[in-house]
């Protein structure tokens, strides 16, 4: 199976032969992949160096020439080192781009900490009007990205990792999926954390969610899936509560508890392996079922 970060690269090339309006912003980071479509597109297809502030003031400015920007890097360098230009070359000017990051929370822990953006979608949030898609496998890639390239002059965050589901889930931009029904609570699973979130229920009596968007959030689709006083397990690929205020906005007037897991705020320093990383912050499905089934309890 090719990775989502494949994907992207495919059909990002094919949207640039195929939408003149379509522009892709890089900071060294995938040039070599996109050596085709720089020599088909020159003009649309810029790579600033390793320049990444630049790179985002860049996206601004073909934003304001009516372009449709995408812009691609490691999380870390797409959202945390930008981060004044997100403010003001995009949101402030009121322009739209794709954002497109790799590297997930921490897909290269040998890259250490400098590669590591576990914080990035909570830092979007103190900002208005982003759309953020997390998703779970290179299928649902390929939908979000399309729908995404095409959706006007929006902000649109990405967020593509090496951590993968199995099986891609018929995702609709926006909505949330109910994978397996049950009684007792409601587990949200957040792109790559619905295979662990699955093993770790088996035998539960709850429903489990499944969103591979997270910004805006569907509270209507939360809703409907709760009643008065149901348990919520909210689990996500990156800082352990970033959405734990969106849910309890969803379930306001209802008495309700939420546990939020995910990757905790001290910084891990014994760089493993993306598993051992996972079976660290308890979110592999033995470390899930152990803390989702005392929570039911």
């Amino acid at each position: 199976m090719d990775t989502m970060r494949d994907r992207f690269t495919a059909v990002t090339t094919e949207l640039l032969d195929r939408d003149p309006r379509l522009a892709l912003v890089l900071a060294d980071i995938g040039a070599d992949a996109f050596r085709p479509a720089a020599a088909r597109h020159p003009d649309r297809v810029v790579n600033v160096g390793i320049r990444e502030q630049l790179q985002i003031g860049v996206a601004g400015g073909l934003a304001l020439t009516g372009l449709r920007p995408i812009a691609h890097t490691f999380a870390s360098f797409l959202v945390e080192r930008p981060w004044e230009q997100l403010k003001l070359d995009l949101v402030h000017q009121g322009v739209g781009a794709v954002l497109v990051s790799a590297g997930g929370s921490y897909d290269w822990p040998a890259g250490g900490r400098t590669h590591m953006a576990p914080g990035d979608v909570a830092l979007l949030d103190t900002l208005p009007g982003w759309t953020v898609h997390v998703p779970g496998h290179p299928d649902e890639t390929e939908a979000l990205l399309r729908h995404a390239a095409a959706d006007g002059d929006s902000l649109v965050y990405l967020r593509l990792s090496a951590h993968a589901n199995a099986a891609a889930q018929p995702v609709e931009p926006g909505r949330l999926l109910r994978v397996r029904p049950g009684r007792r609570g409601v587990v949200l699973a957040v792109g790559p954390m619905l295979d662990a979130v699955l093993e770790a229920t088996e035998g539960l009596d709850v429903t489990v969610l499944y969103a591979a968007t997270v910004r805006p959030f569907d509270a209507a689709g939360l809703r409907a899936a709760t009643g008065e006083g149901t348990p919520v397990v909210l689990v996500e690929p990156y800082l352990a509560g970033t959405s734990a205020l969106a849910v309890h906005e969803a379930l306001a007037g209802l008495p309700h508890r939420v546990l939020a897991l995910g990757v905790p705020r001290e910084e891990h320093r014994h760089y493993g392996s993306v598993p051992e990383h996972l079976a660290a912050y308890g979110l592999d499905a033995a470390g899930l079922h152990g803390r989702i089934a005392a929570f039911l309890r």
